[in-house]
C-alpha cells in the first residue's frame, strides 16, 4: 500500500502526468482551389507566433504550454501536445515535423519533434538553450538563436549539427535561416554592425561584411534567395555569394519603436525573393537584386511550389493570383473581411491560411 501511495505521488508530479498528447489520422485535403469569394471561416490566437503556420495539411497554433494542429478548412483540432508543468519557448514546422522546445527550469531544455499530420512523436532530446531562444527553419535545418550564439538541429534526427558563439564582448541582434544558409547580425563595442553568412549544414563561414548603419535600427528581412536588411528606411539587398550590395530601395518612413517592431517577411519563389515590408510586397530578381514588380499588399504571398510561375498575394479586398515574372494580375478571390497586416499566406486545397504574429485565420 505504501509503495502504491508513493507511486501515485510520483506520477502526479511527473512529466508524464503533466503531458497531454493526442494523435490523429493523416490529413485529407480536397484537391480544389479557393473560391472566387472568401470570408474568414475560423480564427485562433497563437503565441509564440509560428514562423511556418502550415505543414503537411495542418495549421499550427501555439500557446504558453504547447501547440495545437488544426484542420485548415474548419479550424477544428486535429491533435495537440501540451505540458502543464513547462512553458513553450518556441516552435517551428519543417520537413513534415513540428519541433517544439520547452522550458522546465531556468533554460529552454527539452525538445520534442512530432509528425505534423498525426501528432505521433518522432524524437525527444534534452537541449541547453537560453531562455530567450528563437527558432526558424528551412528544408533540412532548424535554427535556434539567442544573443549569446546559435545552433542548428537536424529536424529528421535529434542531433545538434553545429554551434556558433558570438564573438567575445559581442552579441547577436538577429539571425535567420533560408535557402542561402544561416545569416547572423552581430554587434560589437565601437564597431560597425557585422553581417555574416554561415553554411547551413557545416557552420563554416562563407563571408562577413561590416555595415555602417549610422545608428539606424537594423533588422534581417530574410535570407531566402537573397540576404535582405532593413536599415532605417532602406532595404539593402546583398548577394548570397559574397555579401556585396546588389540593390537598395527607399522605403516609406517609419519612426520610433515601430521601426523595431514592424513585421518583416521573406520567402523564395523560383528565381526570385519575395519581401514584404511596410505594406508592399517586392519581387526581387535573384541574380541582380532589382525589383521586378511591386504591389501594395497586406502580407507575404503564398507560393504553391518552389518552381511555381505564380504567387497568391493578399491585397486590399482580394487575394490576387499574379505572375511571378512580371506581377500580371491573372485571377482574384474577393475578400469579404479585411486581413490584419504582416501575415504569411498559405493555400491548402480550398482554404487559405493567413498567419500573423498573434493569430492564425482560415478563409473559405
Amino acid at each position: 500500500m505504501v509503495l502504491a501511495v508513493v507511486a501515485a505521488l510520483l506520477w502526479r508530479g511527473s512529466d508524464a502526468a503533466a503531458t497531454s498528447s493526442t494523435t490523429a489520422d493523416a490529413a485529407s485535403v480536397p484537391d480544389t482551389a479557393p473560391a472566387a469569394r472568401l470570408s474568414i471561416s475560423w480564427s485562433a490566437d497563437t503565441g509564440p507566433a509560428p514562423r511556418r503556420a502550415v505543414e503537411s495539411g495542418r495549421a499550427l497554433t501555439t500557446d504558453a504550454h504547447g501547440l495545437i494542429m488544426r484542420d485548415p478548412i474548419t479550424g477544428a483540432e486535429a491533435w495537440h501536445y501540451t505540458r502543464s508543468n513547462a512553458l513553450l519557448c518556441d516552435a517551428t514546422a519543417v520537413n513534415g515535423l513540428v519541433i517544439a522546445v520547452f522550458r522546465t527550469a531556468g533554460r529552454c531544455d527539452e525538445a520534442v519533434a512530432l509528425h505534423a499530420e498525426t501528432g505521433v512523436r518522432a524524437w525527444y532530446r534534452s537541449v541547453n538553450f537560453a531562455e530567450d531562444v528563437q527558432f526558424a527553419s528551412t528544408d533540412g535545418i532548424v535554427l535556434a538563436w539567442a544573443p549569446s550564439g546559435l545552433a542548428t538541429l537536424d529536424p529528421s534526427g535529434n542531433n545538434t549539427r553545429w554551434r556558433h558563439a558570438a564573438s567575445t564582448g559581442c552579441r547577436l541582434v538577429g539571425a535567420d535561416v533560408g535557402s542561402t544558409g544561416v545569416v547572423l547580425l552581430q554587434r560589437c563595442p565601437d564597431a560597425d554592425l557585422q553581417v555574416q553568412l554561415l553554411d547551413g549544414f557545416s557552420g563554416s563561414s562563407t563571408w562577413t561584411r561590416s555595415v555602417d548603419t549610422a545608428g539606424a535600427p537594423t533588422r534581417l528581412a530574410g535570407v531566402d534567395r537573397l540576404v535582405d536588411l532593413v536599415i532605417g528606411d532602406r532595404l539593402q539587398v546583398l548577394a548570397p555569394a559574397d555579401g556585396t550590395l546588389l540593390h537598395e530601395l527607399l522605403l516609406p518612413p517609419l519612426s520610433g519603436s515601430s521601426a523595431t517592431r514592424e513585421p518583416l517577411q521573406q520567402a523564395g519563389a523560383a528565381d526570385a525573393a519575395l519581401v514584404w515590408v511596410r505594406g508592399t510586397v517586392y519581387a526581387l530578381d535573384q541574380t541582380t537584386g532589382a525589383t521586378r514588380w511591386q504591389v501594395p499588399a497586406t502580407g507575404l504571398p503564398s507560393v504553391s511550389g518552389a518552381d511555381s510561375p505564380t504567387v497568391l498575394v493578399p491585397e486590399d479586398g482580394a487575394l490576387v493570383q499574379r505572375s511571378l515574372a512580371d506581377g500580371t494580375d491573372l485571377s482574384r478571390s474577393v475578400l469579404v473581411a479585411d486581413l490584419p497586416a504582416g501575415g504569411r499566406t498559405s493555400v491548402v486545397g480550398p482554404a487559405v491560411v493567413y498567419a500573423t504574429e498573434d493569430a492564425v485565420l482560415g478563409l473559405r
